[in-house]
Formats: structure tokens, sequence, C-alpha cells
């Protein structure tokens, strides 16, 4: 029997009616349109207060008629029908031009819901042209039951407000069948005290009271939890079930760490020695090695690599950006000094390289010559071959989605898949680990080289000290007059041009307009006396390739002594002689983001410093975020802190912020126990059946997963 979940959305709600689902929020099917759960519910007994609304929010608010009248406008003809709504305490004006019926449906008393955009007129908030529903009570005989039932209120857009969408959910539920499968099996839903899936859906959508809500809420969490968990389990086990070349270590290793120079600290000794067991196995690593900045985690993984190379296989490492690609590259053949690297070939793959330099970074791969291939997306081509390609690895897995892990893997050796090795120097909060990389083995690297020197951290409080942007100028100079290099990062290349790489926050407050860009502060840089006499250059995304090489070169190189960039500096680049990082409206950076930046200095036993500029006002979600990052150094922590701040979205997507969560109820902040509860279960089922053929539903719901947008959860995590 067809799942009735997946009926396309058109013939359950209409062609009209599909098209603007879709639109809005990318809904294709009745399932789609099911998992478009409530964000809050309303009481009619209940007013929203009014005094917290901000101008450009998309409001749904329970409120009521105090008055509403009409007039004539002075400048055109026509008329204007303003009603005044209130909570009791708070008023907001509505508008609508020339829609004069109106009057007959708006009466003083009258309570209802009201939904529209927030705009300002004449200093004061309004909603024009908004959408209402009014209550009416003769509609409901029992009026106590009338009072206390719940109003869902959607995610809702100006053209589709809330109540519009629950009548259209209304719809779907009414044409699904009562015998709906629950994904969740009968003996974990009794265990866990759960309803049913079909009950679930009821609930969520058409309360008859509160506790019909909350028990569906809890049935719909585990049920998301526990698909999500068994879908990684499968995969892992999927994974470990493939054969993969065992690798072992020799000669290259042992002259690779003669040459060091240095002793590995115990966590790097610890993450080689698991990697080594993995390697050595018949069945491929899946692993991932997070690390605070500048704890070695390319040594690892360079390690790794000359364990493949031991045998003649291949090892590829894939970076996100350009500028982290060729930085790769210098620093593997320094590691391995002139003879390894002569042996080993390292060679670089990057989509805007040469033709010609293309060609033979190609044939080096596919002949085997090289058997360290470093690059960015390009690597992913259809055109890029290998001879023995044994290792895969990863930089800042963020960046990148599960199916481009595996199209690189898939460039194997026919009947052998590649070991992953997957690096962050985002710390990643153990419910996240878990909920994300639920297909990896996780080890930490939390022990930082010898030699590291600590990092002063301060906000620049410019909202209530707008005078202190001098001396952040006068700080910067002191450090280069001292022979030491700074970067001072901006959140955009120009007025109106955002970097690629920059991400707006994901929070309560809407992102404003960026003050600072590469541009502006160059030019201020370059003609400030402070600054006469030395080289300030800029560094950008949107700079060709070999200018951007070249720049990173001489900066490296103690060419130029400042640096004003944007985020292609966020992560990778190792200058020991940088000393400062000034980041201007640090606001508008994650907190992950502003920990990496500064993690670019300090990194040659000089004393660092970090000085977070930003103007968000004191007692704000983006100002608590800046001082968050300046309070401590321990990423791990602010991992934790920064889940608690905002929503998933940057920590399980592919973007740092400003994407919406692919968690649908479940939270990866307060969920917890839940998640590890259901990752049990997930084991167990799998253990128990890996085709899930006893389980029909929960591989239906699976599959629906992976196909719907929230989908990205497990193709982009």
């Amino acid at each position: 029997m067809a799942d009735p979940l997946t009926r396309r959305l058109a013939d359950v709600v209409g062609g009209s009616g599909a098209k603007a689902l879709e639109r809005a929020f990318g809904h294709r099917t009745a399932g789609d349109l099911l998992g478009h759960y409530p964000r809050r519910y309303a009481h009619r007994g209940e007013l929203t207060p009014l005094t917290g609304l901000r101008e450009g929010e998309d409001v749904t608010v329970v409120a009521t008629v105090a008055r509403v009248g009409e007039r004539r406008m002075a400048q055109r003809r026509g008329t204007i029908v303003e009603a005044v709504i209130t909570d009791g305490r708070g008023t907001l004006s509505l508008t609508w031009f020339n829609q004069a019926w109106r009057l007959q449906e708006l009466r003083e008393g009258a309570r209802g819901l009201f939904a529209g955009r927030v705009g300002v007129y004449r200093n004061a908030l309004q909603l024009t042209h908004p959408e209402y529903e009014l209550f009416g009570e003769e509609s409901e005989p029992d009026g106590a039951a009338w009072a206390e039932r719940p109003i869902p209120v959607y995610p809702a857009t100006g053209s589709l407000p809330s109540w519009r969408i629950a009548n259209a959910i209304g719809v779907a539920l009414d044409v699904l069948p009562e015998g709906l499968d629950d994904p969740v099996p009968a003996g974990i839903a009794a265990a866990q005290g759960l309803v049913g899936f079909r009950t679930a859906l009821e609930g969520i959508h058409r309360p008859g009271r509160d506790a019909d809500w909350e028990a569906a809420r809890a049935a719909l969490r585990y049920q998301e939890a526990l698909v999500l968990q068994t879908a990684l389990v499968q995969r892992r086990d999927q994974l470990r079930a493939s054969a993969a070349i065992p690798r072992e270590a020799g000669g290259l290793l042992a002259s690779l760490d003669r040459e060091l120079g240095f002793e590995l600290t115990g966590d790097q000794r610890a993450a080689g020695a698991a990697i080594a067991a993995d390697l050595a196995a018949t069945r491929p690593m899946n692993r991932l090695v997070q690390g605070e900045v500048g704890s070695g985690k390319t040594l690892v993984a360079l390690r790794a690599m000359l364990t493949v190379a031991e045998s003649g296989g291949q090892s590829v490492l894939l970076a996100p950006t350009e500028v982290l690609a060729q930085q790769h590259l210098r620093s593997i053949a320094a590691a391995l000094g002139p003879d390894l690297a002569a042996a080993l070939r390292p060679t670089l793959l990057t989509g805007k390289m040469p033709a010609a330099d293309r060609k033979r970074a190609l044939l080096a791969a596919a002949s085997g010559q090289s058997r360290i291939v470093v690059g960015t997306h390009a690597l992913l081509g259809e055109h890029v071959s290998f001879a023995d390609l044994g290792l895969v690895v990863v930089d800042e897995q963020h960046r990148f989605g599960v199916e481009q892990r595996d199209s690189l893997r898939a460039k194997g050796a026919a009947g052998a898949v590649p070991h992953l090795l997957v690096l962050t120097a985002t710390p990643i909060p153990r419910t996240v680990a878990m909920t994300v990389f639920g297909d990896l083995d996780v080890t930490t690297i939390a022990e930082l080289p010898a030699g590291r020197a600590p990092i002063e951290s301060h906000v620049v409080p410019l909202a209530e000290r707008p005078g202190w942007i001098a001396r952040v100028w006068d700080r910067l100079a002191e450090e280069l007059a001292a022979g030491r290099q700074g970067f001072v990062v901006v959140p955009a290349i120009a007025e109106s041009v955002a970097e690629d790489e920059d991400r707006p926050p994901d929070g309560d407050e809407a992102p404003r307009a960026a003050t600072s860009t590469v541009e502006g502060v160059l030019a201020l840089l370059q003609s400030h006396p402070a600054f006469s006499g030395l080289a300030v250059r800029a560094l950008h995304g949107r700079m060709p390739p070999e200018e951007k090489d070249a720049t990173m070169r001489a900066f490296a190189a103690g060419e130029i002594d400042a640096l004003v960039a944007t985020t292609v500096i966020e992560v990778g680049v190792d200058v020991p002689n940088a000393s400062v990082m000034i980041v201007l409206d640090a606001d508008r950076f994650g907190v992950s983001q502003l920990h990496q930046l500064r993690g670019r200095v300090g990194r040659g036993g000089l004393p660092g410093l970090a000085l977070f500029v930003t103007a968000a006002e004191t007692g704000s979600l983006a100002r608590e975020r800046v001082e968050a990052v300046a309070a401590t150094l321990d990423g791990f922590a602010l991992a934790e802190r920064d889940l608690a701040l905002r929503h998933e979205g940057d920590v399980l997507g592919a973007a740092q912020s400003g994407r919406r969560s692919a968690l649908r109820l479940l939270s990866a902040a307060t969920d917890g126990e839940l998640i590890a509860a259901a990752r049990e279960d997930a084991i167990a089922i799998v253990a128990a059946d890996p085709d899930l053929a006893d389980h029909p539903a929960l591989a239906a719901a699976i599959a629906r997963r992976v196909d719907d947008e929230a989908g990205e959860f497990l193709t982009r995590a």
C-alpha cells in the first residue's frame, strides 16, 4: 500500500493551495504539510503582549478590537479603515486602504487572531492590510471548552497566515487513514508511554486541550530522534560491513616523526593510535577528530596519510576554500621536508587553476605519482580519478555534506572503500555529535602543543564607548611597530557586497546592515598616520585565486604587516608572527566563527590579543554571544554555550549560522537524554533487523526524511 504521507500535496489540498505552500515553505507532500508543526498555542481567553513586537517581524497575535473607524485620504481619492487592537496594556494599529467593508466585520470588543508584518508609521507600530480571523462564540455550544481549546499558531508568511495553514492541515488530516502505521515500534512506544502516530498528528494540530498537544509533541519528538538515529546507525553499520584495504605504518611515518623536532601531545598520540588501529583493519575507518584551534589535527592527518602511502596508497585532503587548500599544501610540503616531498609529490587541485596546471594535477592523481592530493570541491569532479585511493581526509566537516564525502570515497579501488578521516576545529557538544555524527567514531584533541601563548580577549563596546575605536587602531599600530603582524576582519567586502563565507548570526534579532567593509577599513588604515610606511593589504573571497595565494604568501613571509580580510582566514591560516586579531562588527559573526578567528593569533609563542568590536547593546543576544567568546578560551565550553544561546541551525547545517535547523521538534540543546535513549533503541533495532524488513513504517519514515527538505540533516550533516 502506498505511503499516505507521500501523496502529492496538490491531490490533498488542491493545486493553488499546494503551489502557495510549496512557494512559501517547500512543502510538496502530505507528510511535509503535516510536519509543519505549530510554533506555539494561543487561547481565546488570553491576549498576546503587544509591547514586545519589533519592526519587520511577521506576527500572529490574539487581541481585542479597541476601536475602529474610517477616514478619507488627504492626498488621493479613497478611504482608510483604521482599527486599534489591544492586550489591555499596549496597542497596535491596523490599516486597510479602500476596504470599507471591514467596518461590517470589525466591531469594538471583538477578539481574534491578527497576522501581518510589523511596520512603523509616525513612530507607532502598525500592521498594514493584516489578515485576521475573529472568534465567533456562537460557533461553539460549550463556552468553557471553546475558551480553553488551544489555537495552533504556525510559522507563517505574509501571504499565508497561520489559520490558512491550519485549514490546509485540517484537510490533510481528514483524508489521513485512521490506521496509520507508526514508525516507533509498539514495544518502544509502550515503554516510553507514547501515543500513536495518528493520534499524535491529530493532537498536535487539532488539540482539544493542552494535554493533547503536550502528549503529541512527546511522541513526535521521540519519533524524530528514533528516525534520525536509526538512519545514522544503519549508515554506520553498512560502512562497517564494507571491505577496505588494511594499511600499516612503516619507514615513511618513522622518517616524518624523526624530522618533527618536537614531541607529540598526549592527545595527538592517542588519536594517532586510534587511527592506526582503524587503518590496519579490513573495514573502512569512519572517524571524526575534533580539536581545539591549533591543537595539531593536521599533523595527525598527515601521519595517517604516510601510513597509507607506505603501501603505495593515495590520500586526498578536501578543504573548504582555496586559501586553506593552498595553506595545507605548503604546510604538508614543509613538514615532509625535501626528500619525503619528492617521493610523495603532494599536489594541489582546485577549480580555478590554469588549465595546464590542472591537467598535470589530474594526471599525477590518476597515475598514482602523487600520493597526497590537496584540493577543494574540484576533487569531487567526475574527471578526477586515482590509482589507489586509500584515505579521504575532510577538513572543516561542517562545510561539507555526507554526499560530498561519499562522492570522494566512490573514487576508491573497485571492491574497497577508502578510509575516512573527518577534521573539525569547531568543538561539538556531545548531543550534537551523537545527533549529527552518529555514523562516525569521535576522537577529541583538547591538549594544545607546547609553546602556544595565551590570547587576551576583550570586547570593545562602541554602544557605550564609541571613542574606544581610536584606541583599537593605536593598539594595532603598537603591535605592528614591535615587528608583529595583525588581522582586521570585517563582515563584507564593500557596501552591499557580502563575502561568500560571511553569514549573519541566527538569533532573535533581525540582521542589521554591515557597517564595516574591506574597502572602507583598508582606505581608513592606509590613510591613518599611525600606519604610514606599513604594508596594509586586503584579502577576500572575490579576489582571483593566484592573487589570494600571493597575498597569503607575502603575509606569511612578513612582507605584509596587516591584512584587512573577510572570513576567508577563519580556519587553517597559520602565521606564527601574527599577534593581534581585530574583529569589527563582531556581533555579525557566530560564536564558533569568533573562536576560530581568535585562533589565528598566538601561534608562534607570541602573546595573542583579540579585540571584538561591537555596537550591539548591553543585554542583547548579539552582545551576549560576543561576551561569551571573550570570557573563555575553552572551545568546548563555548560550543555548549553557543548551543544554549541559539538554535541548532548552524551547528547541524552546512553553514555556521543563519540557517534554519533541520530538526523540527527535537532540540540538541535540551533533549540529550531523549536522543541517547533513541540511539540505544536504534542500535537494538538495526542489530536485530539491519534492513528494517520487520519495521516498514520506520523505513518509510527514514525515506521521507531523506527525501524532504529536512533531509538536509542527513545529506549536509
